[in-house]
C-alpha cells in the first residue's frame, strides 16, 4: 500500500530515496518477496502517481514477475453506493486493499510501502500459503522493537491464545517509549514491550473484498465518517474473525523491522539499508 499522504513525515515517503543508489523502500520489500517466491507485485497508489509508477517500477522487475499499479479513488465505491459530498484524504486501508480487487485473485500479502519487514517475513507468509491457502495469518513483530526515537507511533497491540492463534488487535494510537516503560498516553496503559505488535503485514485472501463491503456500507451509515473517517483493514479482519468467518494465525517474524513514521526515521532507515548491503544481503543496485 503505497497511498498514504504522509502527514507526519511532511511529504510522500513512499517515494523517498532510501536505499543505496537512490532506491524506494519498497523495492527492498518487492526484491524480499521475489526472492521468497512471490510473483506478482500489486502496488496501491494515489492516482496522480499511477503512471510514473507503473514506468519506474517496470523497468526495474525481473522478467517473468506480474506488475499491477492500481489506483485508491475515492469515487471507487461498492455497487449501490453513491457519495457524493467533498472528501480529500482516502477512504482508508481497508478500502485501499479493496481497490485492488480486479487484480487480485488468490492468496496474497498485505504490506505498508514505508515499512521494512525483513526477508524472514515474506519466507514465513510463502510457507503459510502454501500450505494454508484458504486461511488468514499475521506477521507480528516485538512492540518494543517497532517504537519510533522520535515520537509517539499507532501499533496494533495483538492478544492471541497458547497456539498462536489471534484473538484481537487493540489499536493504540499514541505509543511511546518511556524511560522505564512502554505507554500509550490516549489510553494510560502501559506495556512491558514484549507484546507482539502489527505492523499490517497480512495474508488474505480474495474473501476479504465481499467483508469489506458489508463493513463500508455501515461505516457510511455514520454521517461524521463521511467527510474524514477512514476505514482500516485490521478493523474489518477482526470483525471477520469475531463473525468467525476466519480464523488468523500469528507468525512471529523473527527478523527486523524499520519505518520512516518521521522525517528524522530517515537517516537511521538508509544506514540501516546500506549496512545489509555492504553485508551481501542485497545486491548494489538492487535489480540488475
Amino acid at each position: 500500500m503505497a497511498a498514504g499522504r504522509g502527514s507526519r513525515y511532511g511529504k510522500l515517503k513512499q517515494f523517498d530515496s532510501l536505499g543505496p543508489n537512490e532506491e524506494f523502500l519498497m523495492e527492498f520489500s518487492m526484491y524480499d518477496a521475489i526472492e521468497s517466491g512471490f510473483d506478482h507485485i500489486v502496488v496501491i497508489t494515489q492516482k496522480t502517481n499511477v503512471e510514473f509508477l507503473s514506468e519506474y517500477l517496470s523497468k526495474k522487475l525481473p522478467e517473468g514477475v506480474k506488475l499491477d499499479v492500481v489506483a485508491q479513488e475515492i469515487t471507487d465505491l461498492p455497487e449501490g453506493i453513491t457519495f457524493n459530498g467533498e472528501r480529500e484524504k482516502p477512504w482508508g486501508t481497508a478500502h485501499a486493499v479493496w481497490s485492488a480487487r480486479k487484480v487480485i485473485n488468490n492468496s496474497f500479502v498485505v504490506i505498508n510501502a514505508d515499512d521494512y519487514y525483513g526477508r524472514s517475513a515474506y519466507k514465513k507468509a510463502a510457507e503459510f500459503i502454501k500450505n494454508n491457502s484458504k486461511d488468514y495469518a499475521l506477521v507480528g513483530y516485538t512492540l518494543k522493537d517497532t517504537l519510533s526515537e522520535h515520537g509517539s507511533v499507532s501499533r496494533g497491540v495483538c492478544k492471541m491464545d497458547e497456539e498462536f492463534n489471534l484473538l484481537s488487535v487493540n489499536e493504540r494510537t499514541k505509543i511511546e517509549q518511556l524511560p522505564n516503560s512502554v505507554k500509550d498516553q490516549d489510553s494510560g496503559l502501559e506495556f512491558s514491550g514484549d507484546e507482539i505488535a502489527s505492523m499490517n503485514f497480512w495474508v488474505c485472501n480474495p474473501s476479504i473484498f465481499e467483508s469489506f463491503e458489508e463493513d463500508f456500507k455501515a461505516f457510511l451509515k455514520d454521517d461524521t465518517n463521511i467527510t474524514s473517517g477512514e476505514i482500516y483493514l485490521p478493523f474489518v479482519i477482526q470483525e471477520m474473525l469475531e463473525n468467525n468467518k476466519i480464523g488468523v494465525k500469528v507468525l512471529p517474524s523473527g527478523g527486523e523491522w524499520f519505518g520512516i513514521t518521521y522525517a528524522s526515521d530517515k537517516e537511521k532507515a538508509m544506514v540501516k539499508l546500506k549496512g545489509m548491503a555492504d553485508r551481501g544481503d542485497y545486491k548494489t543496485p538492487l535489480w540488475n
